[in-house]
């Protein structure tokens, strides 16, 4: 009789002999260390069939780790985060880590709260994105921050902002607009994202196209503050730019719904693009025409800097490119 027939717990004994493989093999695919593809497929087939499941208890116990990353967001609603909370919990799961989820609603005081609650949980690591620039985390525990720099001692993973400003502009000028608008809505936190404004001036400037730059701050308003500015803009049921560039999908989206209602018609009276590269529910299509983040490559580089055991050699800032990718709401 075999392990499973004496309702017994099968062993990485019995996984070794199911797999013919050596048990130092088994050790070596269960805790992450890289092995032969073929081996690590017969291990993970063998286990599969007797019904084995790694004891991360009691590896964590050998290992004195827990194998759980916390990772801090703002909120899942938004499908950027959502994006990323997927991307990670993924890339995690892959280097056998269990991912402890937080929310915080962009709340500093409630970001503190949740990293003193998952140090307290004896987490391995933490990845967020945080809008508190004085968040106070152990120096033992290794943190990654995703599109905000706060200070050199904490790694920061970004895509580039800054090529990203400038790669809009230069799309809108590329389909004939000739007085560029900039809106968005932001943080009075400084972050990676103020510099999409900042390459998107910089073209402009550099090429002398005629631009404006609107952009609100944690105002209580938000958008209904972005649509008087619009409707001042208007004259005769004419909107005075024909490119505008939002600082992301979501402003684009709001922007672009009140823009049809006001009888202006996009991208025919007024071209826009956005930033994130947000796709629409259930469909392979974008919200509108976008400047792409590359979020599974921003959230590989964070996992990968976490786990690193060499931390001192990791860089302040990793900075992924973007690309432009159409979505109906310019030319092409």
């Amino acid at each position: 009789m075999n392990s499973n027939q004496n309702n017994k717990k099968p062993t990485m004994k019995d996984v070794a002999l199911e797999a013919n493989v050596a048990l130092g093999t088994v050790s070596k695919v269960f805790n992450g260390i890289p092995v032969g593809e073929e081996y690590k497929i017969k291990v993970e087939k063998a286990a599969k069939k007797l019904g084995y499941q790694v004891n991360v208890y009691a590896r964590g116990l050998r290992a004195q780790k827990t194998y759980t990353i916390a990772l801090i967001l703002p909120n899942v609603q938004h499908p950027f985060y959502g994006s990323v909370a997927d991307n990670c919990c993924e890339i995690l799961s892959k280097y056998g880590y269990r991912t402890l989820l937080a929310t915080t609603s962009s709340d500093p005081d409630l970001e503190q709260q949740c990293v003193d609650m998952v140090q307290q949980n004896k987490v391995d690591g933490i990845i967020a994105i945080t809008y508190n620039p004085n968040l106070e985390v152990n120096d033992d525990i290794p943190f990654v921050i995703i599109d905000r720099k706060f200070n050199s001692n904490v790694p920061c993973v970004s895509s580039d902002n800054f090529a990203g400003g400038e790669l809009a502009a230069q799309k809108l000028v590329e389909n004939g607009c000739l007085n560029l608008l900039f809106l968005g809505e932001s943080s009075s936190v400084p972050g990676e994202a103020d510099k999409r404004i900042l390459g998107f001036t910089a073209f402009c400037e550099a090429h002398k196209i005629k631009h404006t730059e609107y952009r609100i701050f944690d105002n209580e308003k938000g958008i209904l503050d972005i649509y008087s500015f619009i409707d001042k803009s208007i004259s005769g049921k004419k909107l005075k730019y024909d490119g505008i560039f939002c600082n992301t999908d979501f402003t684009a989206r709001q922007v672009i719904k009140y823009l049809n209602e006001k009888n202006i018609k996009i991208p025919k009276d007024v071209q826009i693009i956005g930033f994130d590269g947000i796709k629409s529910f259930g469909f392979d299509e974008y919200y509108c025409s976008t400047i792409k983040q590359p979020i599974k490559e921003m959230a590989e580089a964070a996992v990968d800097i976490l786990i690193n055991k060499d931390r001192k050699t990791a860089p302040a800032l990793v900075c992924l490119p973007v690309t432009y990718c159409y979505g109906g709401t310019t030319f092409k």
